[in-house]
């Protein structure tokens, strides 16, 4: 009997873990289940752990994998608002939310559950197209653009479709994953966007035109302004200037032979300030002052009967230049 015991008791283990098999069933994070009650789905599980179950033929359970599936549609041809032909191609990523009707809908078949989305996809982007302009999906200005709207628009469409059905599908993203254009339509759209262009560039030249004329105005008035303080400055110089000059005019119309002779000193001052070399006539002024003092000119004031040349020559005063 003792020789037994092991014996007994691994049978009895075996026996536990085999009716364990039987009443217990467990899921994992990765999954959700449906239970069936002869062939009727009676109980969703949709949290992993372990659960208690009659055993078949009674009652079944069935598995599915609940991470999110992906699905790409076909690539079709759609029309917009504005009569225009797109091919579009839209994705979609769905996963099993409620197994007790996923199951009876499509028999546990992913394959038959994505042949159901193929249809409402397709209503849901022919639907949202036809409501938008051709510009909204293609367009030279960026604004004009609205992929984003559009594809939230389809998103609502299909999840609105697929809760109406309640086929135990959750939609939980969507969007175009390609664009294109018909052979048709394709010189059409390359003539209308070359005509946007055009009108982006006029737009430009006429915005950079107003701009210049607007700086050219600018440019003008404050040329116009600065002249006008230049002249005036330049007015107010001469006008010193010229009061300046009538005071030693006056001093030089008493002595004009003193005052050229101030104005010949100057000028020999200036040829002879550096190192110079000079070859000159000696009757050139200011050099005639060099020939001694019969060349430097009368010097004093007219008296009163007397011209400004005749001055005695008792008053006459000779300098003689080493």
């Amino acid at each position: 009997m003792k020789r037994n015991l092991p014996t007994v008791i691994i049978g009895g283990l075996l026996l536990l873990i085999f009716v364990l098999l039987l009443f217990v069933f467990q899921v994992r994070t990765t999954e959700v289940a449906v239970v069936t009650t002869f062939g009727r789905p009676t109980r969703n599980i949709l949290e992993p752990g372990a659960y208690w179950k009659w055993p078949w033929p009674v009652q079944r359970v069935h598995k599915f994998d609940k991470r999110i599936n992906n699905y790409e549609g076909k690539f079709e041809q759609v029309y917009t608002s504005d009569g225009y032909s797109l091919l579009l191609m839209v994705y979609v990523g769905w996963t099993i939310n409620e197994p007790n009707n996923f199951f009876p809908r499509f028999n546990g078949s992913t394959k038959k559950a994505e042949e159901s989305l193929e249809g409402l996809l397709r209503n849901a982007y022919s639907g949202v197209v036809g409501k938008h302009a051709f510009s909204d999906f293609i367009s030279t200005d960026e604004k004009q653009l609205k992929f984003v709207d559009i594809e939230h628009e389809m998103l609502a469409r299909i999840q609105a479709d697929s809760r109406s059905i309640t086929n135990g599908i959750e939609i939980k993203f969507l969007g175009i994953k390609k664009l294109g254009l018909p052979e048709s339509v394709t010189q059409l759209v390359f003539e209308r966007m070359q005509s946007e262009r055009k009108v982006q560039e006029e737009k430009i030249k006429s915005e950079g035109e107003r701009e210049a004329s607007e700086l050219r105005s600018t440019a003008n008035l404050e040329s116009a302004r600065l002249l006008a303080d230049a002249e005036a400055t330049a007015t107010r110089t001469r006008s010193q200037g010229d009061a300046e000059a009538a005071k030693s005019f006056a001093v030089f119309e008493q002595s004009p032979e003193l005052a050229n002779f101030l104005l010949q000193l100057n000028g020999l001052e200036l040829f002879l300030k550096e190192k110079t070399t000079l070859i000159l006539d000696q009757a050139t002024p200011p050099l005639n002052l060099l020939r001694g003092p019969a060349h430097i000119p009368n010097l004093g004031k007219p008296r009163s009967g007397n011209t400004a040349g005749d001055v005695p020559k008792s008053n006459q005063t000779a300098k003689t230049l080493d």
